[in-house]
């Protein structure tokens, strides 16, 4: 049997490790990993396969620094050449990016049995180019695997049902890498020094919906300073962002960093006090270090964390973020619910791929 898998994005490598080494444990499945190059960071993207011990990918499409649009029609067009020589069983993708959207499209067009990880969520935001990918790539995959019941739900509530497609409750492959690698991670030596010996709050920015807009990168970037005069921040930016921020000559008054490896990361989520950011898989990878997090969006994904006051979604109102941060900094959370499975979903997903093809 062979697999195609479409990755372009750090959330897709993590995601993709530990899937690929379970179909590692099946001699008779051949997978080959495509890298769109939508990240093309060293640090987003090649750290990530030495770190991780993920399989290189055999090629790269090198697609980058283009609109979004033509980013879509040159993935499509470069997946859809590698499908017409690998001929494979199925073609799996992940999450909510360009890369996801662009090879889902080309797997239907070929007729190939479209496989989509971390399916059924929803912002109901259709103004976020990620509810548009996810969206779609849902409705034209064969068998869909949910990471929560609440994406489950919302699939049956979009009458998936009736439809011709298989969906499964997995639980989060990325609970799986974390489970796996959070010891190795802290055990290795660190390029990040002494940031990490006292108090600090680990922010992200990154969505285009506030990177790409003045208003709301001003104020997201007033509130990280006001935060920054109480505890130290500290703010792994990529150099488009750190573009943007002086462009518009904003004064910056916390700790930034150079974007960090999956290991890094999973350092500053252990060591930190709160998370911030704009990122989907951080407000769930918050959780999984028993952190408190403040979204900088209007809404979130993780109903679950929300319900539960885990995340609070703060916006990007300078003074709704500081008070969200306020709040969050004296909760008293409970951690202990399984929302995201036992850490055993990529074995349930390739079993339940091994059974179907």
């Amino acid at each position: 049997m062979k697999i195609l898998t479409v990755v372009g994005a750090r959330p897709q490598f993590i995601k993709a490790s530990v899937v690929s080494r379970e179909f590692g444990m099946h001699p008779s499945v051949t997978e080959k990993i495509i890298h769109t190059g939508q990240h093309y960071d060293d640090n987003m993207s090649e750290l990530f396969f030495t770190q991780m011990d993920i399989p290189k990918p055999y090629v790269n499409l090198g697609v980058n620094q283009v609109n979004p649009a033509m980013m879509v029609g040159k993935i499509m067009e470069g997946v859809e050449q590698q499908i017409l020589i690998e001929n494979p069983h199925a073609l799996i993708v992940y999450g909510d990016t360009n890369s996801t959207l662009g090879a889902a499209l080309a797997a239907v067009k070929q007729n190939i049995k479209l496989i989509h990880i971390e399916a059924g969520l929803r912002s109901f935001n259709m103004k976020m180019p990620e509810e548009l990918n996810r969206v779609i790539t849902d409705r034209i995959s064969n068998m869909l695997f949910c990471p929560t019941q609440i994406a489950m739900d919302n699939l049956r509530e979009e009458g998936y049902d009736g439809f011709s497609s298989d969906y499964f409750l997995s639980g989060d492959v990325m609970l799986d890498a974390t489970l796996y690698y959070k010891e190795r991670a802290l055990a290795e030596e660190t390029s990040l020094g002494n940031l990490l010996d006292s108090d600090f709050i680990l922010c992200t920015i990154h969505r285009a919906e506030n990177t790409e807009n003045d208003q709301n990168l001003t104020n997201i970037i007033a509130a990280i300073n006001s935060m920054a005069k109480e505890m130290n921040v500290i703010c792994p930016l990529h150099p488009r962002t750190k573009q943007r921020i002086n462009g518009l000559g904003l004064k910056t008054e916390f700790t930034i960093v150079e974007p960090v490896g999956y290991f890094e990361m999973i350092r500053l989520l252990d060591k930190c006090k709160l998370v911030v950011t704009d990122s989907g898989g951080l407000q769930k990878e918050s959780y999984f270090h028993n952190k408190m997090c403040v979204c900088l969006r209007e809404e979130t994904e993780w109903k679950e964390l929300e319900e539960d006051g885990l995340v609070i979604v703060a916006g990007t109102n300078p003074d709704d973020i500081l008070e969200s941060v306020k709040e969050a900094l004296i909760a008293s959370p409970e951690f202990g619910k399984n929302f995201y499975g036992t850490g055993m979903a990529s074995k349930f997903i390739v079993n339940e791929i091994l059974k179907s093809i």
